[in-house]
Parts: C-alpha cells; sequence; structure tokens
C-alpha cells in the first residue's frame, strides 16, 4: 500500500512538473517584447503584484528582486514543507527535480511569474528564511545544497 501511494505521489510531482515546465517555457516564449496584451511596460522585468513590499514588509529598492505578499510567501512553506521527509528518502538528485516543480507550480499558482523567480533564485531562500527558517534549513540538509536558488535549474 505504502509502494502504491509513494508511486502515486511521484505521479502527481511529475506531472505538476511537465506542467509547470511547459508553463515556464510558454511565459519565457511570450516574452519577445510586445505589450500585447500583458499589462507590463515594454523591457519590465519587474512581475505586476498587488503588493510592492519584501517578507519583511519593506519596500523593495532592486527592480529585479521578486516580490510576494507575506500570504503568497506562506503558500511557498506550505508547498514545501510537506516534501521534506519525501526529499530525504527519495535523495537530493530527485528532490531538486520535486523543488524545481514545486517552486513552479507556486509561482505559475501566484501571477506566473516563473520567468522572474528564474531571474531571481534567492527569491525562494529570502522567502523561506523570513517565513519558515526550520522549513528551510531541512530542504537544504534533504537536498544536500548551500542553498535552495543552486538547486533551481530551470
Amino acid at each position: 500500500m505504502s509502494q502504491r501511494r509513494w508511486t502515486s505521489k511521484l505521479q502527481t510531482r511529475r506531472a505538476a512538473l511537465l506542467v509547470a515546465t511547459a508553463a515556464a517555457v510558454a511565459l519565457t516564449a511570450g516574452c519577445g517584447g510586445s505589450t500585447t496584451g500583458s499589462g507590463e511596460p515594454t523591457g519590465s522585468s519587474a512581475p505586476q503584484s498587488t503588493t510592492a513590499e519584501t517578507t519583511t514588509g519593506a519596500p523593495t529598492t532592486s527592480p529585479t528582486q521578486v516580490t510576494v505578499s507575506d500570504d503568497v510567501a506562506k503558500q511557498l512553506c506550505d508547498i514545501i514543507e510537506p516534501q521534506l521527509s519525501d526529499w530525504r528518502v527519495q535523495g537530493p538528485t530527485l528532490g531538486k527535480i520535486s523543488l524545481n516543480g514545486s517552486v513552479h507550480e507556486w509561482a505559475l499558482r501566484n501571477g506566473g511569474i516563473n520567468v522572474q523567480v528564474l531571474s531571481d533564485k534567492g527569491v525562494v531562500d529570502r522567502i523561506m528564511i523570513a517565513q519558515c527558517p526550520d522549513t528551510h534549513a531541512e530542504a537544504i540538509k534533504a537536498l544536500e545544497l548551500s542553498d535552495l536558488a543552486s538547486g533551481i535549474a530551470f
């Protein structure tokens, strides 16, 4: 029974990873500088956002940094935390694939900011250190990384 459950979870994660990858490719292809339907000014690298604050509540000063609300930041922690035990069992190679899928799924759910996250991978570490430092530390340990940004490949 546990093998079937584990296989089902793995298949679900693979499907989510595939969807997130396809979305990231589609978003990247759509960034040709045209503003038709995008709502973003030409050449803008900042995501549309309902907040202009970092997870600490301070205004952001760098236009290349991804900013999200505290609720959106908490969602990332809520996605990562239950996967920690799987990552310990699966090992860092499969765990990193799952990390990528999870981060892209989170970004897609929250405004399709996948491209911005890829250009500012450190946002994952900043968010998790501010919102859930224990989960962040456990994820780094399970994935055998110096930081989560180095585990985000696509």
